[in-house]
């Protein structure tokens, strides 16, 4: 059996990892360079529904969790959970307090913003992932029909999926007349950045902070190679 302080440890980066990955789509917001495919839908979908982001984040999710409870339970897990229930509501938070703090940011206080959301979501996502107590809605409708419905590989489902994700967004903001800056803020360079970085981003980070730090090792953060796994 899993000891006390492994399981506190996982149950940590969970928590840990979920509060700042909605901390870092705060960031993207504020830098208006595009945020996530799943979050490009998410806000475009809150331009043609008008209500609080964490109460559409909540609505959503439990339609995914409906699919993952039809097709394959074993990916709900406590940080399924702690997703469903908590994240939007702390993307509502960070977003409304970032723009309270910079309610007119300049180009280099966004410049600065997507570069501090890009670096905290890959490292929240890596903690979360690492501590493998559940997975997101999301991430589960790309992994069952990878691994449950054998359609394809789980890398060209889920681009595929984040490509609709997109598209969905960016035609929910137009249908409700959203203006050109607020179709770049939902997909833009951000969206672009995290659809084909990430993935090595957060296996960068798996090697070097999330892994040793889950097995109590010292980290392995070398002085370069940071950004080069984009190329990989």
């Amino acid at each position: 059996m899993e000891n006390k302080k492994h399981l506190y440890k996982r149950i940590s980066m969970t928590i840990g990892g979920l509060f700042l990955c909605g901390v870092s789509v705060g960031f993207l917001k504020l830098a208006s360079f595009g945020v996530d495919p799943f979050q490009s839908f998410m806000a475009g979908l809150n331009t043609f529904i008008p209500v609080s982001f964490g109460t559409l984040h909540i609505s959503v999710s439990i339609c995914l969790l409906l699919f993952m409870l039809a097709f394959d339970r074993h990916y709900i897990g406590f940080g399924t959970i702690f997703n469903l229930l908590l994240l939007g509501y702390i993307i509502d938070f960070s977003t409304g307090l970032l723009q309270m703090l910079f309610p007119t940011p300049s180009l280099p206080v966004r410049i600065t913003a997507f570069f501090i959301g890009i670096g905290i979501i890959c490292v929240s996502s890596s903690f979360y992932f690492t501590a493998d107590m559940g997975v997101s809605p999301y991430d589960a409708v790309a992994l069952i029909l990878a691994n449950k419905w054998h359609l394809g590989s789980f890398r060209y489902i889920r681009i595929c999926t984040d490509l609709i994700c997109v598209a969905l967004g960016c035609t929910l903001c137009l249908i409700s007349k959203g203006t050109a800056d607020a179709l770049l803020a939902i997909a833009g360079l951000g969206t672009i950045v995290t659809a084909l970085c990430m993935g090595s981003l957060i296996e960068f980070f798996n090697h070097t902070i999330s892994q040793p730090f889950l097995a109590g090792e010292p980290l392995r953060i070398p002085a370069i190679h940071i950004f080069s796994s984009c190329t990989d």
